[in-house]
């Protein structure tokens, strides 16, 4: 885990990401996908860090996805910091981010509420 990738902004764990050896992040300036990221360009333009920091209940570019929708509405409840320990500890605990591709073990899922709890619990 590079823990100082941190969230990204639409909520996907760019700390996991299996392409973090040559990414550097979406708030890095070298995002390969800056020009076209929908959350991107709307943060910015609403002056937020990260979607997660909005008060809007958006699922619009990639929150329209149960990952980064769930992993943001985690850090709206409880922090950024908490959902890093979390995904820290799970990573230890043998739970894969990037398993197949861009696939993983937090991709099992079709209801935030049930990514939310496996985020806090690991599973258990």
């Amino acid at each position: 885990m590079k823990r100082e990738l941190g969230i990204a902004r639409c909520g996907l764990a760019c700390c996991l990401c299996s392409e973090n050896i040559s990414c550097q992040g979406c708030n890095s300036g070298q995002c390969p996908d800056k020009d076209w990221c929908e959350n991107r360009k709307c943060s910015l333009e609403k002056g937020h860090t990260h979607c997660y920091t909005c008060s809007a209940d958006c699922k619009k570019g990639l929150l329209s996805k149960i990952k980064p929708y769930g992993f943001t509405q985690f850090a709206k409840r409880y922090g950024e910091d908490t959902l890093l320990d979390c995904l820290e500890r799970n990573e230890k605990n043998g739970i894969v981010y990037h398993r197949d591709g861009i696939i993983g073990d937090y991709d099992a899922f079709d209801d935030v509420e049930r990514l939310i709890e496996f985020i806090k619990t690991g599973g258990c």
